[in-house]
């Protein structure tokens, strides 16, 4: 039976909760500990690219069970040494690694499916890489992710007016990501980047838009607070005294936020799809679009949630 896993931890603050909760219900069904890897993912050049991204799994209520450096592949000689590792684990029994592999489909990158092997075909020590953005394969650890995704109170402004507006009004939560693929120079060239950058903006708009509607005829007086990394460029689309704009761009203090309000308005970041994911309110309701996925999964969004 496995005795420890490490999960490469890595991208924005999204991105590394889909990949701790899926090494955590892993590691509680293989009944085995759960060590992190917070170096390696962070030292590769597309991460360093971004400045925004890094590791933030030490703000929250998880256990900071680090991997010590004989597990981590965090330099060019590591990183030789895994390739070399992953090519010779194609002629072993027990397996180490349990990658997502991502194939393009329609020139999109989309993740295949994860099948664990058995206990008997897996060793002492099995490391995890990769987004896992489908809730099917955690979601029976739900409680455990609700308290553990629980931003640590020293990080937290509870004087913050916002607390107070989302708690006494319909609220409906909206979180617009500009500059989705722009900001990530290591896809695709810079024109390209760009135009893609901004059609998915415009997408995103329409199905806010829409969204609104439906949230304006479903319940009473909605208040619709927005949240955004350019919000100065979004204030022009959404006008009126049920419109709050959000500001500040605090990641820990937006993310406790989320869990204030009432409904949701998902689309275009796995940063608040977990806002929408882990808000403990029953009578939420969480719509996504039906023509926009920002995941590479194909089952990103909850079924049970409404497709607008």
């Amino acid at each position: 039976m496995p005795k420890k896993i490490v999960v490469e931890i890595a991208e924005g603050l999204g991105n590394q909760l889909f990949m701790y909760a899926h090494s955590y219900a892993l590691s509680k069904r293989l009944d085995c500990e759960l060590q992190i890897d917070n170096v390696s993912g962070f030292s590769k050049k597309k991460n360093k690219l971004r400045s925004h991204q890094k590791y933030m799994l030490d703000k929250f209520n998880i256990s900071q069970n680090l991997a010590d450096s004989n597990s981590t592949y965090e330099n060019s000689f590591k990183r030789i040494k895994k390739k070399y590792e992953l090519f010779f684990e194609k002629f072993k029994n027990k397996k180490k690694f349990i990658i997502e592999k991502n194939i393009k489909i329609n020139n999109n990158k989309t993740a295949l499916p994860i099948i664990i092997p058995d206990n008997s075909n897996l060793s002492n020590l099995i490391y995890v890489q990769g987004n896992f953005e489908n809730e099917k394969y955690f979601h029976s650890f739900k409680d455990d992710l609700i308290k553990m995704y629980k931003p640590l109170k020293r990080f937290i402004n509870y004087d913050n007016e916002t607390i107070y507006q989302l708690k006494n009004t319909n609220s409906v939560s909206i979180h617009v990501r500009k500059n989705k693929y722009s900001d990530q120079p290591h896809e695709i060239i810079k024109n390209e980047r760009l135009v893609k950058s901004e059609n998915f903006t415009n997408d995103l708009l329409d199905y806010i838009k829409k969204s609104i509607i439906y949230f304006e005829k479903k319940i009473n007086n909605p208040t619709f607070f927005i949240w955004s990394n350019d919000i100065d460029s979004i204030t022009k689309h959404f006008k009126g005294k049920n419109f709050v704009y959000v500001k500040g761009n605090d990641v820990i203090n937006d993310f406790n936020l989320f869990s204030y309000a009432k409904h949701f308005i998902v689309g275009g970041s796995t940063f608040h799809w977990w806002g929408a994911y882990l808000n403990t309110n029953p009578n939420k309701i969480c719509v996504f679009p039906s023509t926009l996925n920002p995941s590479g999964n194909p089952n990103f969004y909850p079924n049970h949630w409404k497709r607008i």
